[in-house]
């Protein structure tokens, strides 16, 4: 008899299907790869601004700065594509 009542309570079918459940894991994963991204890109900004005249830093700020603007192309290409893929499995 608990069993009964418990599947009418609609305690099963409320549950949150797997899609719905990889869907936020995947969005707070590039949620978080993309701060890092930015803050990288605030970090690298910083290294070139204090480099002063030496080139060897300089370089790596450069080199730095564009694997930041990979990094959130990457992340936001990844957001568009996850939400994409989301409304199809609605």
């Amino acid at each position: 008899m608990n069993i009964i009542n418990i599947a009418q309570a609609g305690i099963i079918t409320d549950a949150p299907s797997l899609a719905w459940v990889g869907m936020n894991v995947l969005n707070f994963l590039l949620l978080v790869f993309g701060s890092i991204a930015i803050i990288m890109l605030v970090v690298s900004a910083s290294f070139y601004f204090f480099a002063g005249s030496n080139e060897k830093t300089m370089e790596k700020a450069k080199q730095s700065t564009k694997y930041a603007i990979v990094g959130i192309a990457l992340a936001m290409s990844g957001m568009i594509m996850i939400r994409f893929f989301g409304q199809l499995l609605k």
